[in-house]
C-alpha cells in the first residue's frame, strides 16, 4: 500500500507527502498548471515510480490480484498492477473497475477531469476537502494544516473539474442479499473452505513470507491453517499486558497454546503501562480518533507488529460481518451482516490500514474477498447462528480446514479485553486523575474526532445521544429538528414547542436548523434537508 495526495497548491502536496512517508520508501510529485499530484511508494509488485502517465495520469494505492490475467486478456504492456490499472482506465473508463479484483484508492486525471475512487469495501482510504480542494490517504496529514476533511465513501466516486473547480459524485452499487436454494451446512462449509483458501492464496506476495495477527481465535487460526495448507511461510504475532495483580492476558496464553499445538512460529510482545501510554499518544494522532474501542483494538495490533520484517500482514477482520458474529446482530441477520459490511470502512478498516503502514506492513483481509462476501450473503440465516453458537457455518468450515476443535467452538473475546489493554487504559485514566477512560483519551488529542449533525426532538433520548457524542470528543456542528405537520407521525416527534428547542440551542451554543415535513408515512423519510 502506498499514499496518494493532490491539490492545486504544490507546497501543500509536498507537506502531505512528507507526513505520509511512513507509507512507503520513496516519494514523487507531478506538478501541472492547475493541479499537483503526489505519491509515496510502498512496492510489493515491481518498483515503478508514480504518478504514471499514458493517455491519462494516475496516482494509485492499489493491490490488484488479477492484474496479470487482465494484462494478458487485453494485450496490455504493464510492469505492475498500478500501470495495468492506468491502462484499463484509459481503455474502458470507470467500467474497468467492474473487472478489477483487488483493493485500491486512486486519483486518475484525463481530459481536465480528476476522478478519485476506492474499492467498494473501503480497505484503502482517501480523505478529501472541498474548500480548498485537496485529498490524501490519511486524515492526520490534512489535520496538521487545519483542513477539515471527510472520508470519501467507498460507494461514491468523486469527480473534480479542473477548469471549473466543481465537484460531483457518482454512486456505485454494493453487494446484495441473494439467499440461494438450501444446501446442507456441510456443503456450505466446504464452499467457504475452498473460497477462503483461494482468497488467502491471492493475497500472498510472490516469494515473500507474511505476518499474521494471531489471537488463537477461530478467525486468525483459520488464516494460519490456510497459510499452512498453502505452504506459505509466516510468523504469527500477538501482544498483551500484565501489571499489578491482574491476571495474565487470556489471548496471549491461548495463542501460545494453539501455536504450540499447530507448530506456528509465534512472537509475543509483553507490554507495560509506560509503553501503552506512549503508544496511545501516537495512535490517537495516527488514526485521528480518541475512540476507546478504536484505540483499544489498535494497541495490540500496533504492539504486535513492532518487530516485524514482513511487508504484508494478514488479519482475520471481516468474519463477524459476514457470518453474524456479533451479539448485537439480531433478527434479520443477513440485513445486519450487510449493514456491518457497509460500515466496516469507517469503523475498522481505516484504523487497521494506518496501524499496518506505521509498522511497515501492507494490510491483507482475506475475509473481505468479493467472492466470499457474495457467497456469505447467499447463506440462510439459521446456518449462521445456531442455538449455541454464532458463526456456526464458518466454524464448521474452520474444522474442515484443520483448525483444532477447541478453537473452532471457543467463544469470541474482543482484542482489547483478551489482551488486557482495555484494563491498561482504565488504569492510566485513574493514574492521570480522570474518572473515565474516554476523558483520558480525549486529553491526548487536541482535535475533535468527527463533525456531526445532531438530529433532535428536544426530548431526553436525543439529548442523551447528543451528550454521549460530545463526550466521545465529537464536534456537534448544528442541531437539526424535523417538524411534522402530522402530529401522529411515527418517525418524527414534534411535541416540543419551538421556543423550547431554540432555548436548548442557545444554552448549548449550537446552531439550530428546523425543517418542515408533512409526516406522511414512508414519504417523510425522503425529505430533502440539503438546504
Amino acid at each position: 500500500m502506498c499514499s496518494i495526495a493532490g491539490a492545486e497548491e504544490g507546497e501543500l502536496v509536498e507537506r502531505l507527502v512528507q507526513r505520509t512517508e511512513h507509507r512507503g520508501g520513496s516519494s514523487s510529485l507531478e506538478r501541472m498548471e492547475d493541479l499537483c499530484l503526489g505519491h509515496v511508494l510502498h512496492s510489493i509488485v515491481g518498483e515503478v515510480s508514480q504518478p504514471l502517465e499514458n493517455e491519462g495520469l494516475i496516482s494509485a494505492n492499489c493491490e490488484i490480484y488479477n492484474w496479470k490475467e487482465l494484462r494478458e486478456r487485453y494485450g496490455l504492456e504493464a510492469e505492475n498492477d498500478a500501470e495495468l490499472l492506468l491502462k484499463m482506465l484509459d481503455r474502458k473508463g470507470l467500467d474497468a473497475l467492474q473487472e478489477i479484483d483487488g483493493i485500491y484508492a486512486f486519483a486518475y486525471l484525463k481530459d481536465q477531469e480528476l476522478v478519485i475512487a476506492r474499492d467498494v469495501t473501503g480497505v484503502n482510504p482517501v480523505w478529501y476537502s472541498k474548500e480548498p480542494f485537496v485529498f490524501c490517504s490519511e486524515k492526520q496529514a490534512l489535520e496538521k494544516d487545519e483542513i477539515e476533511c471527510r472520508e470519501l465513501h467507498p460507494r461514491r466516486i468523486l469527480k473534480y473539474n479542473i477548469e471549473t473547480s466543481e465537484i460531483s459524485f457518482e454512486n456505485r452499487e454494493f453487494f446484495e442479499i441473494d439467499v440461494e436454494e438450501r444446501k446442507s451446512i456441510d456443503e456450505r462449509a466446504e464452499e467457504i473452505k475452498e473460497l477462503f483458501l483461494k482468497s488467502v492464496e491471492k493475497r500472498v506476495p510472490e516469494e515473500e513470507d507474511v505476518a499474521l495477527l494471531f489471537s488463537g481465535g477461530v478467525d486468525s487460526t483459520m488464516v494460519a491453517a490456510a497459510l499452512q495448507e498453502l505452504g506459505v511461510g509466516f510468523t504469527a504475532y500477538t501482544a498483551g499486558i500484565q501489571y499489578g495483580n491482574i491476571d495474565p492476558p487470556r489471548d496471549v496464553e491461548w495463542a501460545e497454546e494453539i501455536a504450540d499445538e499447530m507448530d506456528i512460529d509465534l512472537e509475543v510482545h509483553e507490554s507495560n503501562l509506560e509503553e501503552v501510554e506512549e503508544s496511545l499518544r501516537e495512535i490517537t494522532d495516527w488514526i485521528s480518533s480518541s475512540s476507546t474501542v478504536k484505540n483499544g483494538v489498535a494497541l495490540p495490533f500496533h504492539l504486535s507488529l513492532q518487530q516485524t520484517d514482513e511487508k504484508v500482514v494478514m488479519s482475520g477482520l471481516g468474519s463477524e460481518q459476514l457470518y453474524a458474529g456479533y451479539h448485537r446482530q439480531q433478527g434479520y441477520l443477513n440485513k445486519e451482516c450487510l449493514s456491518g459490511l457497509r460500515g466496516i470502512f469507517e469503523r475498522d478498516l481505516y484504523r487497521d490500514n494506518v496501524i499496518s503502514l506505521r509498522n511497515g506492513c501492507e494490510l491483507r483481509v482475506p475475509f473481505l474477498d468479493h467472492s466470499l462476501i457474495e457467497h456469505a450473503l447467499t447463506i440462510p440465516e439459521d446456518y449462521k447462528v445456531s442455538e449455541e453458537y454464532r458463526k456456526f457455518v464458518l466454524r464448521t468450515a474452520a474444522e474442515k480446514l484443520g483448525v483444532p476443535e477447541k478453537v473452532v467452538w471457543r467463544n469470541k473475546t474482543a482484542a482489547q479485553y483478551g489482551s488486557n489493554f482495555d484494563k491498561a487504559i482504565n488504569r492510566l485514566a485513574k493514574n492521570n486523575s480522570f474518572d473515565h477512560k474516554q476523558k483520558y483519551l480525549n486529553s491526548l488529542r487536541d482535535k475533535s474526532n468527527n463533525r456531526l449533525v445532531a438530529l433532535t426532538s428536544g426530548g431526553k433520548d436525543s439529548n442523551a445521544a447528543l451528550y454521549r457524542m460530545k463526550r466521545r470528543n465529537n464536534k456537534i456542528s448544528c442541531l437539526l429538528t424535523l417538524r411534522s405537520e402530522n402530529k401522529d407521525s411515527y418517525m418524527f416527534d414534534s411535541k416540543k414547542e419551538r421556543k423550547d428547542l431554540e432555548w436548548q440551542s442557545e444554552q448549548l451554543n449550537i446552531p439550530l436548523i428546523i425543517q418542515e415535513t408533512k409526516g406522511q408515512k414512508e414519504e417523510e423519510l425522503e425529505i430533502d434537508i440539503s438546504a
